[in-house]
């Protein structure tokens, strides 16, 4: 009888784990709208705290994640679905840009006004640079090697050399700063500016303002994302809960569509020609683009705190850190598939 009871009690014990681990899958699934589906909710390290911005390296296969409540970034392969591992040391990490060409790695460690500079063979960070106050999104222009920095509540971008890891300059932007983004097509940096509710564009040359725009209907413009081939912006707008789609060509707000509470984090699939914008409510709005314009494709709860996404074009996956699950915090990877009729 003890024998047998040392074999039972384990059997049951695993039993009841497997039984809860399917029920927990299955609540989180019934949640989300019928056209999310939970392909994988991935285990995170770093505790239960919030995440911000990701970045994916598609050479590489790699996602970085801003574990911004244990000030690390994580490292995520997107072919084998497991984490690679932590940078830990990035103070209150914000924004998170790989830069594959130059072998690097760029976040913001907000709490610290700086950008930590990452060896991604190594995991280790080689380099830290002053910031403005509160460093968060970051760009790249390789035209030029710099570097830009949206410095949110120093209303300013900081503007780092590559080459030499050193700050070069700081453009008073005359509001907080949102998101910044580079255009290819136009050799131009664009900030969404809060207060002013503009897009401010930088000619990297110079790293001087050239043009500011108003953002019609959009208070507090953060998020952004610059579809070049097609002269569009895509801008998140926080305080009255839309986005606007932007024609570069003329400046001038072309559509807006309704998102959930206080939009963040903005990403585009290019090959769907789909738009995900995630919001703090945990909102995630998918919009499509065709030649009759931007519409709604999905939109509902995708996690709690899904307030940062990420999408892979090959796959067409989209990436979710969430803060808590069942306890812990996890990668949750979606595919989202609209509904017939």
């Amino acid at each position: 009888m003890r024998r047998s009871l040392l074999v039972v009690v384990p059997l049951l014990a695993l039993g009841a784990i497997i039984t809860l681990r399917w029920a927990s899958a299955q609540a989180g699934q019934g949640s989300l709208p019928p056209a999310f589906h939970v392909v994988a909710d991935i285990p995170l390290t770093g505790g239960t705290s919030r995440f911000d911005y990701q970045s994916l390296d598609l050479q590489a296969h790699r996602l970085y994640i801003a574990h911004l409540g244990a000030s690390q970034v994580t490292v995520f392969d997107t072919q084998s679905g497991t984490v690679v591992g932590d940078v830990p040391g990035v103070a209150g990490v914000h924004g998170v840009l790989a830069v594959p060409e130059l072998g690097r790695v760029y976040a913001t460690a907000t709490s610290a006004n700086q950008v930590a500079v990452i060896d991604p063979s190594t995991l280790t960070i080689v380099a830290t640079v002053p910031t403005g106050d509160y460093p968060d999104g970051l760009a790249y222009a390789p035209t030029v090697g710099k570097l830009y920095v949206s410095n949110e509540h120093g209303g300013s971008d900081t503007v780092i050399d590559v080459q030499t890891n050193q700050a070069v300059g700081t453009i008073p932007l005359g509001g907080e700063a949102g998101n910044t983004q580079f255009d290819p097509a136009a050799n131009l940096i664009y900030v969404g500016v809060h207060q002013c509710n503009q897009l401010v564009a930088i000619d990297p040359q110079t790293d001087q303002i050239v043009g500011r725009y108003a953002l019609q209907g959009c208070e507090d413009p953060h998020g952004v994302y610059i579809d070049a081939p097609s002269r569009t912006a895509f801008v998140g707008c926080e305080a009255s809960r839309k986005m606007v789609v932007v024609d570069l060509g003329t400046m001038q707000v072309r559509s807006e569509h309704p998102v959930g509470q206080s939009p963040d984090v903005l990403a585009f699939d290019p090959v769907r020609q789909w738009l995900y914008v995630a919001a703090e409510d945990g909102t995630l709005t998918v919009l499509g683009r065709d030649e009759s314009g931007v519409h709604e494709i999905a939109r509902g709860p995708a996690g709690p705190n899904a307030h940062s996404v990420a999408v892979n074009p090959e796959t067409h996956h989209v990436y979710l850190p969430l803060t808590d699950v069942g306890g812990r915090p996890v990668l949750r990877e979606l595919d989202v598939q609209p509904q017939s009729g």
